[in-house]
């Protein structure tokens, strides 16, 4: 009840002040002479404008009159108002954590997102600095103090309570930067890789424009410093252009998506494992288990062949046949490697083509294609030696032979002399 009553006397005597401060301008006026030499005094700089007390120092001096405490100074009541808006404060914080917090953490464990159970946790510490800082600023405000010190702690105040509004501004893109990358990990998106350097780069923006705002509010010239940071800029990017070609190709790489981290490539005639993407090269583990650094405006401009991504395995072949073969034996070998080939579960029976194609300088030349379905190399390959070991078996078993490179030298003999 006396808390109550407390907050009652507090209200009324703000509502007080602020009639107090509707009806001031019905106050007796001032002659025209004097406030016409008070302006040319301030305009010329021989005098200060006048303080002009705010609300709390209006309240603490109604507060004080009402206890009949007359004094220009600070006194015992000002320190112990001081005090207890501080612990006003401190108790206002540990509410807002205990039970707003609370709250609204146990609204946030209902929905299906995950957004706001991370972001609650996030805000938690900005809001504490921010009613810290208020409380405090309040509590100085109570006491009488000079011109240089108010400046000082309304300088103070400003600095404190933009950099507590960053904070909590920071943590929480940060935190939605954080649960977006958790997304694109848990889905295997494309982007998933390039999140870590992509919330680096955005973080670092919103910091520069989070100092910028803070800079601006204490009072500096920001548009001067940016007027000479862009002609520093110039010199700056006529002096980094690879860096800055690196940075783009970083950045189109990362929209186009040729390919992932633990993906094989073939770029600018070097086969690697993709080990890492960064924002100035791109890292590869060619197939002798050397690293290749490759700068990212090179990894842009030239044509990339992704094996990785293969949707199967094609299979192309030329089998060259002795030409002491005959017409039948080559109709028959043909049905068989067909029908071989076919048979098989991991092939595309669709894509099989078996046919004698070409009469070569040496040989009869065979033409084999087929399609594995699946795109793992391995299997492929395992696939591929078991087709090609049963195709020497039916070769062997009709009687044929495979023909190699060979020249058959005709050699006529000289015509005979009549003696």
């Amino acid at each position: 009840m006396k808390m109550f009553r407390l907050f009652l006397l507090l209200a009324s005597l703000a509502a007080g002040v602020i009639a107090q401060e509707t009806a001031s301008p019905a106050a007796a006026p001032v002659g025209a002479d004097t406030a016409t030499q008070a302006a040319a005094a301030v305009a010329s700089g021989q005098a200060e404008l006048p303080h002009t007390p705010d609300f709390l120092e209006h309240l603490v001096d109604l507060i004080l009159a009402a206890f009949d405490v007359r004094s220009s100074g600070n006194t015992w009541t000002h320190y112990t108002i001081a005090l207890l808006i501080t612990l006003i404060a401190y108790v206002l914080r540990k509410v807002v954590t205990t039970f707003i917090f609370g709250f609204f953490k146990k609204l946030a464990a209902r929905t299906e997102t995950t957004l706001d159970d991370k972001l609650f946790p996030a805000l938690e510490g900005p809001v504490k600095a921010a009613i810290v800082v208020v409380g405090t600023v309040a509590s100085f405000k109570v006491l009488k103090l000079s011109s240089a010190a108010d400046q000082t702690l309304g300088y103070a105040y400003t600095g404190a309570f933009s950099l507590v509004l960053f904070w909590g501004f920071l943590r929480a893109f940060n935190t939605v930067l954080d649960h977006l990358q958790g997304i694109a990990q848990e889905k295997q998106l494309g982007l998933a890789p390039f999140m870590p350097w992509i919330k680096k780069s955005l973080l670092t923006i919103v910091f520069v424009f989070g100092v910028l705002m803070i800079a601006q509010s204490l009072g500096a010239d920001v548009k001067a410093f940016l007027a000479g940071l862009g002609i520093g800029g110039l010199a700056f990017a006529l002096a980094a252009q690879d860096t800055i070609a690196n940075l783009f190709g970083s950045v189109v790489v990362a929209i186009d998506q040729p390919f992932k981290i633990g993906e094989t490539i073939r770029v600018a005639g070097h086969v690697g494992l993709v080990e890492d993407i960064g924002l100035r090269s791109t890292k590869l583990r060619l197939v002798d288990k050397s690293l290749m650094v490759i700068p990212n405006k090179t990894v842009a401009a030239e044509a990339i062949t992704n094996l990785s991504r293969f949707t199967s395995r094609r299979v192309e072949q030329v089998f060259g046949l002795t030409y002491d073969s005959k017409p039948d034996q080559l109709e028959a070998i043909v049905r068989e490697i067909r029908t071989l080939i076919e048979s098989q579960p991991e092939v595309n029976a669709a894509d099989t083509h078996v046919y004698f194609r070409d009469f070569s300088v040496s040989s009869l030349d065979l033409w084999v294609v087929y399609v594995v379905k699946d795109p793992d190399f391995a299997k492929h390959l395992v696939l591929r030696q078991r087709l090609n070991l049963a195709i020497m078996r039916a070769v062997e078993a009709r009687g044929l032979s495979f023909a190699f490179p060979t020249q058959t030298l005709h050699v006529a003999s000289a015509p005979e002399q009549k003696g």
